[in-house]
């Protein structure tokens, strides 16, 4: 195996140069975990928003998987089609039920995290 050879001067400014960003990664962390501005409510909606997020995508894929279905009972294919129907209808219900059971056992007043608005 032939042995590459990098000059003296590359690779003195590639160890300088990692030598800096190294030293400039761990100088900069710290500055991070002391924010004075963190508060626990912007943190809560966030997360809230976040779950919002996936929930409208699941909705859309729960919608889209029961127009599969109806195509497939179309196409001739029943099983597989009503399957998807029952699969998308349960995907797209899922936040309607989840935000159901936050109401019904008061998890949505005073919860660490909500599931947006509806």
């Amino acid at each position: 195996m032939k042995k590459q050879f990098v000059p003296k001067n590359i690779r003195a400014r590639l160890r300088s140069s990692l030598t800096v960003a190294a030293l400039l990664a761990l100088n900069v962390l710290p500055a991070f975990a002391q924010s004075t501005t963190f508060n626990s409510t912007d943190l809560k909606t966030g997360i809230s928003n976040s779950l919002a997020v996936i929930m409208m995508f699941g909705f859309v894929l729960g919608i889209s998987a029961v127009i599969y279905g109806g195509f497939a009972i179309r196409r001739g294919d029943v099983d597989q089609g009503k399957m998807s129907i029952i699969g998308g209808a349960i995907i797209a219900a899922a936040p309607a039920a989840v935000y159901a059971f936050y109401k019904i056992f008061g998890l949505d007043s005073n919860s660490a995290v909500g599931v947006g608005n509806f």
